[in-house]
């Protein structure tokens, strides 16, 4: 395969998994994409179609890592929602076993 063609799928294969926030495959994916590229570097200089190529990949790098980092975002605010809430979640739950009838 040629070296354009195998920096395109590096490159679709990290927007798939961004996208589709699938960060088992996003973190293989970006540590194959070192030794991978390497590999491809030794078999000479780059010609211009390979390095619009690997701009593209750059792109979609950068692509992912944000992506990661919105996604870290809305994690972390989640975990701080829940740790915020958490006595009034427990005083729910204890309401709830002190009702009359309630067999849980």
């Amino acid at each position: 395969m040629d070296r354009t063609r195998t920096i395109e799928l590096m490159a679709a294969r990290l927007n798939g998994a961004s996208q589709g926030a699938k960060w088992d495959l996003l973190e293989r994916a970006v540590l194959e994409l070192g030794p991978s590229i390497q590999e491809l570097a030794m078999q000479g200089p780059w010609n211009a179609p390979e390095r619009a190529a690997l701009v593209r990949l750059r792109a979609a790098h950068d692509s992912a890592a944000l992506a990661t980092a919105d996604a870290a975002g809305a994690l972390q605010a989640r975990l701080d929602d829940m740790r915020d809430n958490k006595e009034g979640w427990m005083a729910y739950a204890l309401a709830g076993e002190l009702e009359p009838g309630n067999t849980r």
